[in-house]
């Protein structure tokens, strides 16, 4: 039997991020499924994604739009922000995330990162 394989969306405008995203996760043995707006994400729809990477800084409805919206749906889904930007105005929005982090970071701190999220 083979065992089912953990999803991950990500959402980001920036194509060379979706693709080292996406070599990164799918190395470790995550199916990635990669998405360059939020509409098209929920246009894909949710079901089956076991966690969610995405950026803060994008046209139309930005990372922490993005995050609230899941989070009515799916309140433990877990929620990796990441952003190019070296401050956020507003550090209170970040709150009830599973992790932030700036770029460029360390593939095997994120990878880390949704091990443990996967755990609890």
């Amino acid at each position: 039997m083979s065992e089912k394989k953990t999803v991950v969306a990500i959402v980001d405008d920036d194509p060379r991020v979706l693709e080292s995203l996406e070599e990164l996760l799918e190395s470790a043995g995550y199916v990635a499924r990669s998405f360059s707006s939020a509409g098209s994400l929920f246009a894909s729809g949710l079901s089956g994604v076991d966690v969610l990477i995405t950026d803060i800084g994008m046209p139309g409805m930005d990372g922490f739009e993005l995050r609230d919206l899941v989070r009515e749906a799916h309140p433990d889904l877990p929620v990796f922000l990441i952003t190019g930007r070296h401050e956020i105005a507003d550090q209170g929005r970040a709150q009830g995330i599973s992790g932030f982090f700036r770029k460029p970071f360390d593939g095997r701190v994120l990878l880390a990162a949704i091990g443990d999220a996967l755990r609890d």
